[in-house]
């Protein structure tokens, strides 16, 4: 592993002393990661109504973006030539991508948080096409026309991207397929993954690393062959993936399962969840890093997160008329730019004028909420007081 990833490395600083939670900090040519870490998603190459400098002072370590929607838009030749995304976006901290096959599979058989967390709606358009050996066929949402993601592509994408972090292509299975359908679709995504760590080898020059991913839906035997796997290719870091279940306490059993077999001295990075108790619950059961659009949309829609234990529930919705005269800051004792010079009266006024600065203020908010949670977990992780931290949250 030294060799293929001659510029990463990851230390465990310290274990809880009454969980699988570590400290630990993932290092890469731009920069280090403190875990346990929250990733934002700059899906199209941006934070959604963030600047950069929003998000850097905001306390954020790492951000991620999209292959699916770079490939499509601008391509990610043209991000290479423009100095890969760090240069693009301005960023210079660590980044990473996606392969883009969870959109891809994601709008072939629903919206990604409904399918991969067991809800069934879909009022999006089906652009997947075809799975066969060689890739997934789709249909591009901007043009229709159609376009082909094998594993050397996606790679190669990433690659003239230019994060830190690269991920092998996988079948992200939804919850309603069957385990048979999830066991020729794991094997499928295994050979893909060596087809991954093939091309990879091929195009590497040290300034990437590789993460595999664990996939087997919520079926125990499943997720312990994906493990043994994983377990033997040189990847950096793994991921955990694929459907976790229905309901909040069966993706913490799902996650349970996943990680149990899995090796303990690489990062973990589970996608696509980032509320308070799977961030808790997932921590507890060894996961490094999280990514979710959760914190950033809940602002497009006038939600401020708050803390749990003092109003009872996870956000607020400033567009409410309770919010009308009120002088406070969104969170009393945030350091954040809207806490520290808005009022939630303000905040309230501008969302109903439409003025998109509320939308601004509420995503910066969010954003250093979320990074207080993570420094308040680690802070937790080395003083062993972890489930303390959880039980004042929640109350219990």
């Amino acid at each position: 592993m030294t060799t293929l990833y001659p510029n990463f490395s990851f230390d465990i600083h310290k274990k809880d002393a009454f969980s699988d939670a570590r400290l630990g900090t993932i290092y890469t040519p731009h920069g280090k990661v403190k875990t346990p870490a929250f990733i934002f998603c700059a899906t199209k190459g941006a934070i959604k109504c963030a600047t950069i400098r929003d998000v850097k002072e905001a306390g954020t370590q790492i951000i991620l973006s999209n292959t699916y929607h770079m490939l499509l838009q601008p391509g990610a030749e043209i991000v290479r030539s423009l100095g890969g995304l760090h240069k693009f976006l301005g960023w210079d901290g660590p980044m990473l991508t996606d392969s883009g096959g969870f959109q891809i599979f994601s709008l072939g058989h629903g919206s990604v948080a409904a399918e991969v967390k067991g809800r069934r709606k879909n009022t999006r358009p089906k652009t997947l096409l075809s799975i066969t050996e060689e890739g997934a066929l789709f249909k591009s949402y901007l043009d229709g026309k159609k376009h082909m993601l094998t594993p050397e592509l996606s790679i190669k994408t990433q690659h003239d991207l230019g994060p830190d972090i690269a991920v092998v292509l996988d079948e992200c299975t939804p919850f309603h397929v069957d385990k048979s359908y999830t066991a020729r679709s794991l094997n499928l995504s295994h050979r893909w993954a060596l087809r991954s760590l093939s091309a990879f080898k091929k195009i590497n020059n040290g300034s990437q690393a590789l993460y595999g991913i664990s996939q087997g839906g919520i079926y125990p035997d499943l997720r312990k062959i994906t493990a043994e796997f994983l377990n033997e290719q040189p990847f950096f870091g793994q991921a955990v993936g694929g459907s976790l279940g229905a309901t909040s306490e069966q993706m913490s059993e799902v996650i349970a399962m996943a990680m149990e077999p899995l090796r303990k001295d690489r990062p973990v990075h589970l996608l696509g969840i980032g509320s308070y108790k799977d961030i808790f619950e997932g921590v507890a059961r060894g996961i490094d890093t999280f990514d979710c659009v959760h914190p950033t949309r809940l602002a497009r829609h006038g939600g401020a997160l708050v803390l749990p234990y003092l109003f009872g529930k996870d956000s607020i919705n400033l567009k409410n008329a309770q919010y009308k005269l009120d002088t406070n800051p969104i969170l009393e004792n945030c350091c954040c730019h809207a806490c520290q010079n808005h009022s939630r009266a303000y905040i309230h006024h501008m969302l109903k004028a439409k003025e998109l600065v509320a939308i601004q203020l509420l995503t910066i908010h969010n954003i250093a909420f979320m990074n207080n949670l993570m420094f308040s977990i680690r802070e937790a992780i080395a003083s062993d007081k972890l489930k303390n931290l959880k039980n004042k949250w929640f109350n219990t």
